[in-house]
């Protein structure tokens, strides 16, 4: 196969749910496109990618996927300017995280080519479910998993690569308040946490559970050893003013390397915003609450773009975080979604054209 000419074939759907949508009311990922794109790896190679209409998936039951969780995804999202233009946001960090997920995890890596001409096939195929509302655009999810046969534990000879696509509203609404995790970890060093696992999310879902029963949104994932640093907000990578400075944890074998958490800290190296890539302990966050010195605090992710913590909770008690008027919070999300939906220019090159 000729990548540097890959054609994607497209075989349209005879029955769009595209009018029975209401796009004034979207929830978040539960409705989905007219079509997907579809790869499969066989005998040594990923072959036969197409664009087909969206439909259900048969899967022997031996399927390697249901036994060792071999699989992994991304998120992504397209946007429609006001003029009707289509475009997607660094679409090559998610092609090159995919693949760094994928040898983690065992799983055949896929070429360039076959990422992008399927995704951007994809997109320009259901490009009238791109919504319009503001906050709102079509998500998109890329995801591998092991269909070939087996219960023998070690690698499957087949996998399954759709991109999958959902017009959806706003992730969260409103500011969250997170409980900072003292029993339960997200990773280990030496792990998978660096990569988009779906095991990742399983193991999340318990300890956050536990801490919505206690009247908190999400944790704050604290490393696994002696829970004693801060290292990621739920499924988001964190950011903390202290001061005027903005904190985040440095990535590693335990936290995602995020394409937003790679934005925000190229933005604020442009505007001359100080920002310190490090560990950040709980006793430097209670010790800056307690002076005055904390700011703000948010997570950034593809889903939410940036979501403002209004507090946090440690040990049973839970401290509130100042209502600023003028928050980095709110200034890196204008700054990403007026880049993202055209309304900006776009000094990195990050906006990436599909219509």
């Amino acid at each position: 196969m000729d990548l540097s000419t890959l054609q994607i074939p497209v075989q349209k759907t005879t029955d769009s749910q595209l009018a029975n949508v209401d796009f004034s009311n979207l929830p978040f990922g539960k409705v989905n496109t007219d079509h997907m794109f579809i790869c499969t790896f066989k005998d040594g190679s990923w072959q036969d990618p197409k664009v087909v209409p969206y439909q259900a998936i048969s899967l022997d039951p031996s399927a390697k996927v249901f036994h060792y969780g071999q699989t992994i995804f991304e998120g992504m999202k397209a946007y429609k300017d006001s003029k009707g233009g289509v475009w997607l946001f660094r679409p090559e960090e998610n092609q090159k995280r995919l693949n760094i997920s994928a040898k983690r995890l065992a799983i055949p890596e896929v070429p360039k080519d076959i990422f992008m001409e399927g995704l951007k096939t994809l997109v320009e195929t259901d490009h009238e479910w791109i919504p319009r509302t503001e906050g709102s655009s079509l998500y998109i999810r890329p995801f591998i998993f092991a269909s070939g046969r087996g219960f023998h534990a070690s690698p499957a000879d087949e996998y399954t690569f759709i991109i999958a696509c959902s017009p959806s509203g706003s992730y969260f609404a409103g500011k969250v308040g997170v409980r900072i995790e003292e029993t339960y970890s997200r990773a280990a060093n030496g792990g998978v946490g660096y990569a988009k696992a779906g095991g990742n999310y399983a193991g999340q879902f318990y300890p956050t559970q536990l801490a919505v029963a206690d009247g908190y949104q999400q944790v704050i994932w604290t490393d696994d050893n002696a829970h004693e640093y801060i290292e990621e907000a739920g499924a988001m990578n964190i950011f903390v003013r202290i001061g005027d400075t903005l904190l985040t944890s440095p990535t590693s074998d335990r936290i995602l390397d995020g394409v937003t958490r790679k934005s925000i800290l190229k933005l604020a190296e442009a505007e001359n915003i100080p920002t310190e890539v490090r560990k950040i302990s709980v006793q430097e966050l209670l010790e800056a609450q307690k002076n005055g010195a904390l700011k703000e605090m948010f997570g950034s992710g593809t889903a939410a773009v940036i979501s403002p913590i209004s507090s946090f909770g440690y040990k049973g008690q839970r401290y509130e975080l100042p209502q600023l008027e003028e928050s980095y919070a709110a200034h890196f999300k204008k700054r990403i979604t007026d880049i993202q939906y055209n309304r900006a220019e776009d000094p990195f090159d990050w906006r990436y054209p599909v219509k």
